[in-house]
């Protein structure tokens, strides 16, 4: 059975919770006594991120997704390009920085996103294939870790998934935006790393 690594972001700005943490939450409640798959939870810091992120995957798992929120989204969002771009909300664009100085300028995943968003919408969970992570902390994490796993020459193929917020955020900030149920999100998950337990890993896709 392959070996899966999964993280999702603590909460931040107004936030009390993060959609992705919760989602976890579900999923591995699920999980069998011999499941071969490892979460973490990470702080919404680009340093600390990418310290974390390159010492968790000298474990050199098969695959790695990682989970974030996206306040607004109507869907789960799979992620297929990672960019060598990192900035924050509060700064201008021009004042964003590249991510790796000599990195490639993005990694698309190798994984199959669109059979996965098929699979999802045929279970009922509104479900795209997003082209681009942004250019914050989720993007950041995407390409790092195709970046690391080249680098490191580790196995690893990796995926983002961008979830909507859950129903019980909505009520907490009495804001009527998109919300999805945890246990809906913890159940795409569960049928994603179910496709990953049937496929043989392929090579990521480094963009020029």
């Amino acid at each position: 059975m392959p070996r899966i690594f999964i993280t999702a972001f603590e909460p931040y700005g107004g936030w009390s919770e993060n959609s992705s943490w919760l989602a976890l939450i579900e999923f591995t409640k699920q999980l069998g006594p011999d499941a071969n798959v490892t979460t973490r939870l990470y702080p919404v810091d680009f340093d600390a991120v990418s310290q974390r992120l390159r010492k968790d995957l000298e474990a050199d798992y098969d695959f790695a997704l990682h989970l974030g929120q996206a306040p607004g989204a109507m869907s789960v969002k799979l992620e297929a390009i990672g960019l060598n771009v990192g900035g924050r909300s509060e700064q201008r664009p021009e004042e964003f920085h590249r991510l790796v100085d000599d990195g490639p300028v993005g990694y698309q995943s190798a994984l199959p996103l669109a059979d996965w968003s098929k699979l999802l919408r045929a279970e009922g969970i509104p479900t795209t294939v997003s082209y681009h992570a942004g250019s914050y902390l989720c993007n950041a994490t995407l390409y790092l870790s195709h970046f690391f796993a080249e680098t490191m020459n580790l196995k690893t193929r990796s995926a983002f998934i961008h979830l909507p917020l859950d129903y019980s955020q909505t009520v907490k900030q009495g804001k009527e935006l998109p919300a999805l149920s945890s246990n809906m999100s913890g159940r795409a998950l569960q049928l994603v790393v179910e496709q990953l337990t049937k496929r043989v890993p392929v090579d990521a896709r480094e963009l020029a």
